[in-house]
């Protein structure tokens, strides 16, 4: 991107259109990860069905045009589902985001990838905010997700993973996924071990949550699914 002219941005609800060029973007965006560990776009569809209000994208005016530039995928679970050990893949259900609960008061961030074109607009950001307001807008109780940890390889021979979470949290080191999640309100809850495909970090990631500071206990959540 022309660093003289930064172009519109703008955050919307993903729709089936979309799906297709998102699908596309998810190996430039991932190259660790497995083909298996990949959205489709069938998965991307599968979404919007399930929980429409979870789903969304982010946008860049760019060539005089609106350009799909970066997404988030979320759904709802109860607290319980991430007191036990699990890997990505089961926490998404292969892709399929199905352990949807309706019910459920926490938000679980399955995705949130920018493509690497586009990067340094805020979009992360912009998406994060895009959650928040969900999380705000259906009273739940906060946000969760397994962050990973790209910037440990450079480390790797010095400490171990744990140290480095402990490093990068007091902002002692500087991690390119993590360091802007604790920015935006993340806390790290634990260390999950052989959690997703990713050699740089071990295939280790960060249990992170955000609370919702304005959750009220004796207000009636949103269990709306469309």
């Amino acid at each position: 991107m022309n660093a003289k002219h930064v172009p519109r941005t703008m955050v919307v609800p993903t729709i089936a259109k979309f799906a297709d060029p998102l699908a596309r973007m998810q190996s430039v965006i991932f190259p660790t990860l497995t083909h298996d560990e990949l959205l489709r776009e069938e998965h991307y569809l599968h979404h919007i069905k399930l929980f429409r209000q979870g789903q969304f994208t982010a946008l860049v005016h760019h060539n005089d045009k609106w350009t799909i530039a970066g997404s988030t995928v979320t759904f709802r679970a109860k607290w319980a589902f991430f007191e036990k050990a699990h890997t990505f893949q089961e926490a998404v259900s292969d892709g399929w985001m199905d352990n949807h609960d309706p019910d459920g008061e926490w938000l679980y961030g399955g995705d949130l990838s920018v493509h690497p074109d586009y990067r340094g607009l805020r979009l992360a950001s912009q998406l994060y905010d895009a959650r928040k307001a969900l999380v705000r807008r259906m009273n739940l109780k906060g946000e969760v997700a397994g962050g990973m940890l790209p910037g440990y390889h450079r480390y790797r021979e010095q400490m171990g993973i744990e140290a480095y979470v402990e490093k990068v949290t007091r902002s002692e080191l500087t991690d390119p996924t993590l360091t802007p999640q604790l920015r935006n309100g993340f806390k790290v809850k634990a260390v999950l071990y052989d959690h997703i495909t990713d050699p740089r970090s071990d295939n280790c990631a960060a249990l992170i949550v955000r609370p919702n500071p304005g959750y009220e206990p004796y207000r009636m959540r949103s269990y709306a699914v469309h």
